[in-house]
């Protein structure tokens, strides 16, 4: 009977434990979290692996050479935008990392507002802060958005002239990267409809693939954009509970000193009584 009560009091403790554990992790902000460094993942490696696919294209389809020196041409561009990619992957890796313990932070101040733990003004400072720093970088990504349907644009039109072209075989169309602004207007770099090239360049991997890792870093983007509107929200409910809880803690402070005053004053009169008494 004794073994049974306390394989139940080992199991009831058991599951304590576990809801104790669940309940206190911020699920918000860790939800938000995977979505950010899957998003942020998802764009710099697609991202990266596009923009070699496209100066690979550059390279054997348009005959484009890079530039010698420090001209600042096609290729030194996308050298530039490889390395702001290497830069984002770093700093929303350490920016997840601080929304993320900011959460759970967060999470603990609120679970243990009636007893020891103090909410300080610098937390509220703190999440104030990350909310202000995370609308500028939903502000970024909603450029970097609009800035990577850019080329899944200019990509789908040549992948859709790639699948039209035996539908319009009289038609003298070409793709001039003068209207891209890949190449300066003296500079002619076509291929036209029916050209060698052109068909080669249809048929080859690189246009589809880079197409493609286009599409998957504009949905890395979006994906991010949504982690930045979530974690907006949650750091506003943050704030919102940290602020009532202070308040609230401030109330309980000013109310035990009442208290505590009331009971001196009164313990004060009964000795002033008893002595009078005496």
């Amino acid at each position: 009977m004794e073994e049974n009560m306390d394989e139940s009091q080992s199991q009831k403790g058991c599951k304590e434990c576990c809801e104790r554990c669940v309940g206190s992790l911020p699920w918000a902000s860790l939800i938000a979290t995977i979505l950010l460094y899957m998003g942020v993942a998802l764009f710099c490696g697609c991202g990266h692996e596009a923009l070699s696919g496209t100066v690979t294209i550059l390279q054997n389809y348009f005959e484009v050479i890079r530039a010698p020196g420090d001209v600042l041409d096609v290729f030194t561009i996308i050298d530039i935008l490889k390395y702001i990619i290497y830069g984002l992957a770093a700093g929303f890796f350490v920016f997840g990392v601080l929304l993320l313990v900011e959460g759970f932070f967060t999470t603990g101040a609120i679970r243990d507002l009636y007893g020891e733990f103090k909410i300080t003004a610098c937390g509220r400072c703190l999440t104030a802060f990350l909310m202000v720093l995370a609308y500028l970088f939903f502000l970024v990504w909603l450029g970097v958005t609009a800035f990577t349907s850019l080329p899944v644009f200019m990509y789908y039109n040549v992948w859709s002239m790639c699948k039209n072209a035996t539908s319009v075989e009289g038609a003298n169309l070409c793709l001039d990267l003068r209207q891209f602004g890949a190449v300066t207007i003296s500079e002619e770099r076509k291929v036209c409809m029916g050209s060698e090239k052109f068909l080669n360049m249809c048929d080859s991997n690189e246009l589809d693939l880079t197409f493609h890792l286009f599409v998957c870093a504009l949905a890395g983007a979006g994906a991010a954009v949504i982690a930045m509107v979530h974690f907006l929200m949650a750091l506003a409910a943050n704030w919102g509970y940290l602020k009532d809880a202070s308040r609230m803690q401030k109330y309980e402070d000013i109310k035990s000193k009442e208290e505590q005053e009331l009971h001196d004053i009164h313990s004060t009169r009964s000795k002033e009584r008893l002595n009078a008494y005496t």
